[in-house]
Order: C-alpha cells, then sequence, then structure tokens
C-alpha cells in the first residue's frame, strides 16, 4: 500500500479505515527489523554518511513520516484519553458527593443501614473519597459492626495516613471490641498528629479510662456472684423482691433500706446496675407516684422517698458509670429539682446530699450541668442558703463547687440578669441575720460567676446590685472591724464591676466614690487597695466625680500609697493620680506638693510593670504645667528614663506614646533639656515615636 494511501487512511474518520491504515503502517515499519538474511536489510558502506538503499528508495525517508505521525497520533490519543477519564472522574465524584450527602440525611435520621448503603454506592463511583469511608465507618459503629468500622478506617488513612476522624471512628471500633489498648493508640494518633485536638483526645482517652474501668467492675462483681459471695447473691435477690409490682410503700421502703445496706462497695454497685436495678426503682409506679407528689406527703410517703434518695446515693456514691446513668434518665432531671423544692425537710436534706455527690468531682459537674436547668438550680440552691435545716454550709459547699465551673458559667450567660441575678440580690438582700457570716460567701458566688465577661457585663449594669453593694458599705463602714470579712468581700464584687463602662456606674458615681473615700481612712491595707482599685475605674468614667475626689484629698491619700509600695496598690494610686492630673490643676499642684522633687514618681520610672510606668509618665506629663516643676528635675535623670522607655525599651505602645510626650512637655517647660536631648539623640528617638503620638 503507498505511503499516501496510509497517511489518507489514518486521517479518515472512518475508524474501520483507521485501523487498516495502522496495520499497513506497521507492517511497513517492520521492515526495519528484518534478519540479516532479508535483502532489504541496511547495510553500511565504506562511506559512513550514505547509507544503502533499495530500489524503493532511503528506508530512513521512507519510514520516517509514518513513525512522526504514528507518535503525533498516539500523543493524540493518550491527551484524549486522559480529558475523557477526568471527566469521568468529575463525574463520578459529583455523584459519589450526591450519594455522601444522602448517607449524611439517612444517618442524621437515625437509619444506619440506609446510610451505609449510600455510602457504599458512593465508593463503587470513587475508590478513593476518604470522607465516605469515615462516614460508613461511624455508620457500621452505630450498627455494632466494628470490625468492618475498623477496615474502612483503615482505608481512609490509606487516602490520609493523618485522617483525625479514620483515627477517633477506630478507636471507637475497638473500644466497642473492648480492646482497650488498641483504642488508646488510636487516640494517641490524634494526639500527635493533630495537637490542636488535644481536649478531644484527652476526653476519649479518659473514655476508654471509664469503659475499661466499667469491663473489670463487671467482671469482677459476676465473679463474687458466680462464687456466691453473700452480698453479691443478695443485692439480686432483693432487686427480684423490689420488682413486684402494686406493693405497699412499706413493703419497698422496707426493701430499699436492705438493699442500701448490702450495697456497702463498688460489686453491689455494679449488680445493681447489671440487674436493672435503676429501671426497677424509678419506674415502679407506686415509688414514682410518692417521688413526683407535689403535695405535703404523709410519714410512710416521706420514709419512701427519703428510702430511695439514700439508695440512690449509695449506688452512685464514687460510681461515675453509675452516675452517668442515674442522672441521663429524663425522669430523674425533673425529680431531682422538685424534690430539692419539697416543703419536708429531710426530702430536701437528701436530696441536697445527692447533687451535693455530683458537685464535688468534675465528672459529677458536667453531668448536674447537663442535665439540669442551670437557672433553676442555682434559684433553688440560692433560696436553700436562707432556711435553717442546717444543710447551709453543704449548700454553700455546692454553690462554689459549680459557680467556678467555666461550663455553668456559659450556661448561665443567656438572660443572667433576668434569670438568676434577682436570685442572688434578693439571697443578699435578706439573708437571715443568723446567716450573716454567710454573706462574704455568698458575695463571693456572684463573684465566681463575674469573671466571665458577658455575665459581669449584665451584674455591672444593674442599678439594684450596685445599690445593695452601697448599703452594704454604710453598713460596714459604721462597724468596720466586726464586719472586715464582709467589707471586704463586697469592696472586691465591686472592684471587678466597675472594669465595665456602663450608665449604672456613671448614675451612681457619687455614691461610690464617697464610700469608698471614707475607707482611704482604713489602716486595713487590703481594704485600702480595693477602694483606690475601684477608684481608679470610676474616676476615669465621671470627670465631675474627679473634682470632688481631689478637693477631698485623693491626691494626698494616693501619694502615702505610692510611699508605702505595693504593687497592686501602686498601680491602682498611679492611675488615680493619671486621671486626676489629666483634668484637674489642682490635682497637679497636689502632686508636686505631697511628692516633694516629684521623687516618689521618679523611682517608679524603674518599675518592672510597665503600666505603672505609662501611668507615671502620662502623670509627670500633666505636672510639668505647672511653673517650675520641670526645672526642679534638671539634676536627675528623668530625660534619660524617658528616652529609654520611648525609645523602644517599653513593649507597649501606649507607654512609648505617654512617655514621649512627657519628653515634649518637659522639654517645652525647660528648654534648658533641649541640648541634653541632642546629646542623647532624643531628636531622632522622638521623631520615631511619632507614629504613636
Amino acid at each position: 500500500m503507498p505511503k499516501a494511501d496510509i497517511i489518507k487512511g489514518l486521517n479518515s474518520s472512518n475508524e474501520s479505515c483507521q485501523q487498516e491504515a495502522i496495520l499497513k503502517a506497521d507492517r511497513r515499519l517492520a521492515l526495519l527489523k528484518k534478519t540479516p538474511d532479508n535483502e532489504d536489510k541496511i547495510v553500511t558502506k565504506t562511506n559512513r554518511t550514505v547509507i544503502n538503499t533499495s530500489s524503493e528508495g532511503n528506508m530512513i525517508d521512507d519510514v520516517l513520516p509514518f513513525l512522526l505521525y504514528v507518535s503525533g497520533n498516539f500523543l493524540v490519543h493518550l491527551e484524549k484519553d486522559a480529558k475523557e477519564r477526568e471527566e469521568r472522574r468529575k463525574e463520578n465524584k459529583a455523584l459519589a458527593t450526591a450519594l455522601k450527602d444522602l448517607g449524611n440525611k439517612a444517618f442524621s435520621r437515625g437509619d444506619y443501614d440506609t446510610a451505609v448503603k449510600h455510602y457504599s454506592e458512593g465508593l463503587e463511583k470513587l475508590r478513593d473519597m476518604q470522607v465516605l469511608y469515615t462516614n460508613r465507618a461511624q455508620a457500621y459503629i452505630k450498627l455494632s459492626k466494628f470490625q468492618d468500622a475498623i477496615v474502612d478506617c483503615e482505608w481512609a488513612l490509606k487516602c490520609d495516613e493523618k485522617c483525625a476522624k479514620a483515627h477517633v471512628h477506630m478507636g471507637k471500633a475497638y473500644l466497642g471490641l473492648k480492646n482497650y489498648s488498641e483504642a488508646r493508640k488510636c487516640y494517641l494518633k490524634v494526639l500527635e498528629n493533630n495537637p490542636n485536638l488535644n481536649k478531644l483526645a484527652k476526653d476519649y482517652l479518659n473514655e476508654v479510662d471509664l469503659q475499661e474501668i466499667k469491663y473489670k467492675q463487671e467482671q469482677s462483681a459476676l465473679e463474687e456472684y458466680k462464687a456466691g459471695k453473700e452480698e453479691a447473691v443478695s443485692v439480686i435477690q432483693l432487686l427480684n423482691t423490689l420488682s413486684k409490682a402494686n406493693q405497699v410503700p412499706l413493703y419497698y421502703s422496707g426493701g430499699i433500706r436492705i438493699l442500701t445496706e448490702v450495697v456497702k462497695d463498688c460489686t453491689g454497685q455494679t449488680l445493681f446496675r447489671m440487674n436493672n436495678g435503676f429501671t426497677i426503682i424509678g419506674e415502679n409506679i407506686i415509688i414514682s407516684r410518692t417521688l413526683e407528689s407535689t403535695a405535703q406527703p404523709d410519714p410512710v410517703q416521706t420514709d419512701l422517698c427519703v428510702s430511695v434518695l439514700d439508695l440512690w446515693k449509695t449506688v452512685c456514691y464514687k460510681n461515675e458509670e453509675n452516675m452517668g446513668l442515674f442522672i441521663s434518665n429524663p425522669n430523674m432531671r425533673e425529680r431531682i429539682l422538685s424534690l430539692l423544692s419539697s416543703p419536708v425537710p429531710d426530702i430536701q436534706s437528701k436530696t441536697l446530699a445527692l447533687v451535693g455527690l455530683y458537685s464535688s468531682t468534675e465528672k459529677g459537674r458536667l453531668l448536674l450541668l447537663q442535665s439540669l436547668n442551670p437557672h433553676r438550680l442555682l434559684q433553688i440552691l440560692l433560696e436553700f442558703v436562707n432556711i435553717k435545716y442546717g444543710t447551709e454550709s453543704a449548700t454553700i459547699e455546692i454553690l462554689q463547687n459549680i459557680t467556678q465551673d467555666e461550663r455553668l458559667k456559659i450556661l448561665l450567660r443567656p438572660n443572667f440578669a433576668s434569670t438568676s441575678l434577682p436570685s442572688f440580690t434578693d439571697l443578699l438582700k435578706s439573708l437571715h441575720p443568723g446567716h450573716r457570716d454567710l454573706l462574704p460567701e455568698c458575695i463571693s458566688l456572684l463573684d465566681h460567676l463575674i469573671e466571665d465577661g458577658d455575665i459581669r457585663a449584665q451584674v455591672s449594669d444593674s442599678l439594684e446590685c450596685w445599690d445593695y453593694c452601697l448599703n452594704v458599705l454604710d453598713e460596714c463602714i459604721l462597724n468596720e472591724e466586726g464586719e472586715r470579712d464582709i467589707l471586704f468581700a463586697v469592696l472586691g464584687l465591686m472592684l471587678n464591676l466597675s472594669s465595665e463602662v456602663n450608665p449604672a456606674i456613671q448614675e451612681r458615681w457619687i455614691n461610690i466614690s464617697e464610700r469608698c473615700m471614707k475607707l482611704l481612712h482604713s489602716k486595713d491595707g487590703a481594704i485600702l487597695t480595693r477602694c483606690v482599685g475601684i477608684l481608679s475605674r470610676v474616676l476615669p468614667q465621671c470627670v465631675t466625680a474627679v473634682e470632688q475626689a481631689v478637693q477631698s484629698g485623693i491626691v494626698k491619700k494616693a501619694v502615702k500609697l505610692l510611699k508605702a509600695g505595693g504593687q497592686k496598690t501602686s498601680l491602682y494610686a498611679v492611675k488615680v493620680l493619671a486621671v486626676c492630673t489629666k483634668v484637674s490643676t489642682e490635682a497637679q499642684k497636689d502632686v508636686i506638693k505631697y511628692d516633694k522633687n516629684l521623687r516618689i514618681l521618679l523611682n517608679l520610672l524603674h518599675s518592672e510593670n510597665e503600666i505603672i510606668i505609662g501611668n507615671i509618665a502620662l502623670c509627670l506629663g500633666n505636672c510639668f504645667c505647672i511653673p517650675g516643676a520641670a526645672s526642679s528635675l534638671l539634676k536627675t535623670d528623668i530625660l534619660k528614663l524617658l528616652l529609654t522607655h520611648a525609645g523602644g525599651n517599653a513593649k507597649r505602645t501606649t507607654v512609648q506614646q505617654n512617655t514621649a510626650i512627657a519628653l515634649g512637655k518637659l522639654c517645652t517647660a525647660e528648654p534648658r533639656y533641649m541640648s541634653q536631648l541632642r546629646e542623647l539623640h532624643g531628636i531622632e528617638i522622638l521623631n520615631s515615636c511619632m507614629k504613636y503620638v
């Protein structure tokens, strides 16, 4: 076949013509591979620049176009094939994604079999889609197909060896198989590969520990039961006895008291749980009616209720598995709050003891806060403090445990001012005279909660809360020594609340500053520190308050406090001086009057606390407006100190700004500093500080 015909065939749009032309071209190319016996072999002659030719002409010239065409055609087909594969992958990915979404919807409604079906169909479309493996593994875990889940996680890790979800789900699957060592390895891998998931991994590791403890407890309890140990056998026998329905209340209360005596240790607690003890007791109709009754119970009902509460406390004591199982029952959640509000002291105190059991441990507090309405729980407990049942200390302890928990603060944020704050103010205002010694602890409870910024903003904006604090101050001022603890607590609360800026503070500034000024005569250093701290935060919000404070001698007192020393006291006192000298010429004069040659302020420029340095610089800059103030410092190292802080030693830009401003005012007030400034290259330093001014 002539080469022109071959080329024509290769270019044909007809596929059969193309195939025939390719075969012809292959035969023609085969001529290059003939054996030495063939007459068409290539022979190199003496002249090595000439290739032997046959009767048909030069073989290379004849075949080369076919070689070039075939290779070019191959590349075209290769590129076309790659594009087709890419398009097919896009289509498959879209289909796999759609199937994943269907699987997710099925999973979210609890239809795990259908979810597995959709994820599997998605994997048929795209074998290397990692999320399909991890999602299907999660569905398998829900179906208790733990081994299948592990296989899927292994495939997901082949897609990405650091996939956190794969390690997490594999850990869950091993946990389901009770292979605790392998489960730990999986969660440790999460910790190793994803440091940002530190808390998540540690929570899972804790869960492994709890599950292993539970498993060992159950194995040990079963062994004791099978061995015929009397206490173990008695637990199950008593549960069988109590499972009888429609008996009189005394039957159940008697049996429950005996059961409580028998459940002495972890074995008894575990057998109680394993043999549906919570269901037998909690869902018994007679017992439920007694627990749910809102009317005043008779002595028999009270006895039954108390016996049940004692049993619950006993089976939950130091047993986190039982604690979780008990409080996870929705009926129990409502009953706890209802029983706390019971009019019967014995029932209240027993319920309080049960709540106290939960509040005493990290896990217990988590269960408590997850299960009960936090606002309602707080309200009931605060009401409890004012009831004389001898449980006040226990209630305060519970409140201290939960109010310091960050999770409670987050839960209380919404509508705290309208929902929970009234309970606090009602308690503080109406606390029984016999409970006056509990007042500092009650105030500290609110102080714990306002560590949260959202809650603090709501409380600080409450006029009722400020008025309560002011009333307590009035009472304490009359009898400072006798009520020192109360005074200290309320000042601490006011100090924290005054860190906010709001209309309530601005409306009560006169009352706040007047009380604090009176207390500045105290000989108690801690009281003085808190008073000057409050003033340092209130005065910047009210210019009129500054004038009044200056007239009342605040500058003299602040200078005296600076002289006495104390890091925190100095921090607050310097802030007071900076605020007062900024708006009051009289304050500037008082600083110069009570701090001879400004020695105290100059010494504080050596402080390691940059906030103190910044406020000292601001105060000095303000005082340089008074004639002679700058000149009195000519023989000091003030210029060098200010340049040091302005030139970059200070990390805070506000400190650099304040010291640069003080330098400018110093040189303006006393031109003789200019030559010294030039010698120390201060002009350049000030120029570099202009960006902060």
